[in-house]
């Protein structure tokens, strides 16, 4: 059932869309870090200083199950590297370091997961630093987001404020599907509203063998939103201050909750994303 056809792009609602091609339950969680950006802590962080600039991580993450895989967001696209491409996303002080070459393909076959395994994309939210692997996406690997978030995308008036490149997300061979609200994505693997940041953000929620990771995206970019209470800096929509907050709350709860851990997603202190960056001898 299509919901939406956008230049002939399929758009499904999540009830009617077809399974994800995994098998079995998510057995091993790879975090992966695609580049840098200068981040000045009081974006990341409700009350914190505007004058504190953070080196902070772009990162996404593999939840490999018994047969197949899940890519959660992406880094930016490969097309960071076009002189003409990269005018249009360094603003002022802010501009990324993206490796050369692709970090993300080579992360993804360096932890020994195959490309043809791919089952598709679990987005947090629509910002270009976590757009970037919708590219290995296609018709049978679908993008699943929220409907507030694709909303939001198809609806942007100026793409640049707005940190958005909608052409990482609309295209006729890529299939959307779209969740509303809190739900269960593959045994093992579900996501809940988190919304604030964007109108759509979605936290993704892994249970592992014997312990349960909730990668938060960017309602907590640091592990001092989630140990402070405090929501991110950086909110959209009249009501995103108010929807961060619950959020925050949200997050928390769930991280001093037994056998759970909430990850940051662009703390470059939180232990996951440090190693891979300054792998141990």
């Amino acid at each position: 059932m299509t919901s939406r056809a956008i230049a002939g792009q399929p758009v499904r609602e999540h009830a009617h869309a077809d399974p994800l091609a995994v098998v079995g339950r998510p057995r091993r969680l790879v975090p992966l870090v695609l580049g840098h950006e200068p981040i000045p802590e009081a974006v990341s962080l409700e009350g914190g200083s505007a004058s504190r600039q953070l080196r902070e991580p772009v990162t996404a993450a593999a939840i490999e199950f018994d047969r197949g895989w899940l890519l959660v967001d992406g880094g930016f696209s490969p097309a960071v590297h076009d002189p003409a491409h990269r005018a249009s996303f360094v603003y002022g002080g802010y501009a990324p370091i993206v490796p050369s070459g692709d970090p993300l393909c080579e992360q993804l076959d360096a932890a020994g997961l195959e490309l043809d395994r791919l089952a598709g994309l679990l987005l947090s939210h629509a910002h270009f630093d976590h757009t970037g692997g919708a590219r290995l996406l296609s018709e049978h690997r679908p993008l699943l987001l929220q409907r507030r978030e694709w909303e939001y995308v198809i609806g942007v008036d100026d793409a640049r404020s707005e940190f958005v490149f909608p052409d990482d997300l609309i295209r006729p061979d890529l299939s959307v599907v779209l969740i509303d609200g809190d739900a269960v994505i593959a045994p093992g693997v579900s996501v809940l509203d988190t919304a604030g940041h964007t109108p759509g953000h979605q936290s993704v929620v892994v249970d592992l063998p014997g312990h349960t990771v909730v990668l938060a995206g960017d309602a907590a970019d640091l592990r001092a939103n989630i140990e402070l209470r405090a929501a991110t800096g950086s909110t959209v929509a009249p009501d995103g201050r108010a929807a961060a907050r619950a959020a925050i709350t949200r997050l928390a709860d769930l991280d001093a909750s037994s056998g759970t851990t909430v990850w940051p997603s662009h703390d470059p202190d939180w232990g996951p994303w440090r190693d891979v960056v300054e792998p141990r001898a």
